[in-house]
């Protein structure tokens, strides 16, 4: 306001100090009240001068998003998809902001085996979103509504359920752009490259939950149903080609989590109704399953020592899962050498957090 001031002074018309003179000096010169239209003219003048001049040099230091964060927020998904596709494919997870250290140890193993710029982070809060995009510029995107992250991880929460539930929505948002895609949980580390076991031109990919263990030369179909009459898939660890097949089990999850919501008596989550899709879609779609060896859960690769050492070096892409809390799991994984940010930050594309 200051600077706009000093460069022309505004007349006061409230004072004589500094009369108007008429045209004419054939009358003696006299100030000029408010009340005459010229006066209400001036006072009209001042009050548009300091009403919508002055509040915009006040207020442009005012507390507003840079440039820089606030464009993030119109990403869209199409655009976040068009940017980090590699021969149309996405590796795609979603995190909310507690979940940052394991997505940094996730995308270290991913980094060492050259697929991070296929990585897309579907950011549930818009902490998350700017956090990423601050350090690996296009790589993160936020559908709408964000979710609070303070609820998002605990397990068994609706934040929870509402957080994975949202899942299959992405996944099929990103088919019907026409990308295949390759979704991970980030408490999963990489030993190995998985694209070379997504073999043939199958629908869904996805791997058995369960930990007894089974043959190495395994059946790829579907497994039977267990006690609950439906699978024991992992819905943590899927790929899927943009095909119709691929998309119909999508929808079919869809269906089955908008009927079986959460409530405090039954704390659902979305790897129940991920298999009734899958037993229900069957007939129609073609299921992969993939490799134990390769691909094994949790509970049976952190449990069975003797199976470890049968499998050694068949292990590609290790889930630390059968175990709850965040503590719990970054000592089990420091605890088998896999938690790799303590000495490998620098190697991920977000460098230390």
């Amino acid at each position: 306001m200051s600077s706009f001031l000093h460069q022309r002074p505004i007349q006061n018309p409230f004072s004589n100090a500094y009369p108007i003179s008429p045209p004419s000096s054939s009358t003696s010169q006299r100030p000029i009240s408010i009340f005459t239209p010229t006066g209400l003219i001036i006072l009209l003048s001042l009050m548009l001068t300091l009403g919508v001049f002055a509040p915009q040099s006040i207020f442009s230091n005012s507390k507003t998003a840079s440039p820089s964060i606030s464009k993030w927020r119109h990403y869209s998904l199409p655009e976040a998809a068009s940017f980090v596709a590699k021969n149309g494919t996405i590796i795609l997870c979603a995190v909310s902001h507690p979940y940052l250290p394991f997505l940094n140890n996730w995308l270290i193993s991913i980094t060492r085996h050259k697929r991070q710029d296929k990585v897309l982070v579907i950011a549930e809060d818009y902490a998350t979103l700017d956090k990423i995009n601050q350090k690996w510029p296009g790589h993160a995107v936020l559908v709408p509504p964000p979710l609070d992250s303070q609820t998002a991880h605990k397990f068994g929460s609706q934040g929870f359920f509402n957080f994975t539930a949202r899942r299959p929505r992405h996944l099929l948002q990103i088919l019907e752009l026409g990308y295949n895609v390759m979704y991970n949980d980030v408490d999963m580390v990489w030993l190995g490259d998985p694209f070379p076991y997504l073999e043939g031109n199958h629908d869904v990919y996805f791997t058995d939950d369960m930990t007894a263990v089974k043959p190495l030369n395994p059946s790829h179909g579907l497994p039977p149903p267990g006690k609950k009459g439906r699978p024991y898939i992992c819905s943590c660890m899927i790929f899927l080609r943009a095909t119709d097949g691929a998309k119909l089990v999508m929808k079919k999850w869809i269906e089955e989590l908008e009927a079986q919501p959460w409530s405090k008596s039954k704390k659902a989550n979305d790897q129940p109704a991920f298999n009734w899709a899958l037993l229900k879609t069957a007939g129609v779609v073609d299921l992969y399953l993939l490799p134990q060896a390769a691909f094994p859960t949790g509970g049976l690769y952190f449990k069975n020592k003797t199976w470890v050492q049968q499998t050694k070096g068949m292990h590609v892409i290790i889930h630390n899962n059968y175990i709850l809390g965040f503590e719990k799991k970054i000592k089990r994984f420091r605890d088998y050498g896999l938690w790799l940010v303590d000495d490998h930050a620098l190697e991920s594309p977000l460098g230390r957090l």
